[in-house]
């Protein structure tokens, strides 16, 4: 264990290893965290809301000793670690420790809904190399229906990102979701976007059954 042992533990529901090119540049680990502050209709990890999941409790230093297995694939490559879930920025303190404690040459990704509180997003923000950002549609009716919560709070924090001069390593995600948004709601979501700033995007259609 590091001499700087922390005793703080969060919940996780997954470790994914060996992702090439999904995550942001060279070999990744998705590291996934219980919790979200969204309810999406067709959510890829439900169980990140479940409260009987079963969870890994594990600290910043254990997560760190668990990786270290793929060092030598980060720092050949440049890659490093993606925190998902649910919504990895609930956990920002331990991500910030995380980082503190690891090898400094691991990148560190976020891939997020931007569903937080300001704070939560400054406090990783000195140390992220990369955002996924999943907006699902800019329209607040649309977002609300899909997901339960306000489109607003994560336009704002995706504009705060913009106005820190990182826009050229943020991905936004603009799903097409059959039964709630259209080709063309997604056309003008991209367009609001780019107004904003943003200019690299991942579009794709929800595969539903």
């Amino acid at each position: 264990m590091n001499s700087l042992e922390t005793t703080m533990e969060v919940p996780i529901i997954g470790i994914s290893r060996h992702r090439l090119g999904r995550d942001g540049k060279g070999v990744t680990t998705l590291v996934a965290f219980h919790g979200c502050t969204l309810h999406c209709r067709y959510c890829l990890n439900p169980q990140c809301l479940q409260p009987d999941s079963t969870c890994l409790l594990m600290t910043p230093d254990e997560l760190i000793d668990e990786l270290m297995i793929d060092d030598l694939y980060f720092q050949a490559t440049g890659g490093g670690v993606c925190f998902g879930g649910g919504e990895p920025l609930l956990r920002s303190e331990f991500i910030r420790e995380f980082h503190s404690l690891a090898p400094k040459e691991w990148r560190i990704t976020v891939e997020t809904s931007l569903q937080v509180p300001r704070k939560q997003l400054e406090e990783v923000f000195p140390f992220v190399n990369h955002y996924i950002v999943d907006i699902k549609d800019t329209s607040p009716e649309i977002y609300r229906r899909y997901t339960g919560g306000r489109v607003e709070c994560a336009l704002e924090n995706l504009q705060w990102l913009v106005n820190q001069g990182v826009a050229n390593r943020i991905v936004v995600r603009l799903p097409h979701i059959p039964d709630f948004n259209t080709v063309d709601d997604v056309a003008h979501s991209r367009r609001l976007l780019e107004a904003m700033g943003i200019t690299l995007f991942d579009e794709f259609t929800y595969v539903t059954v």
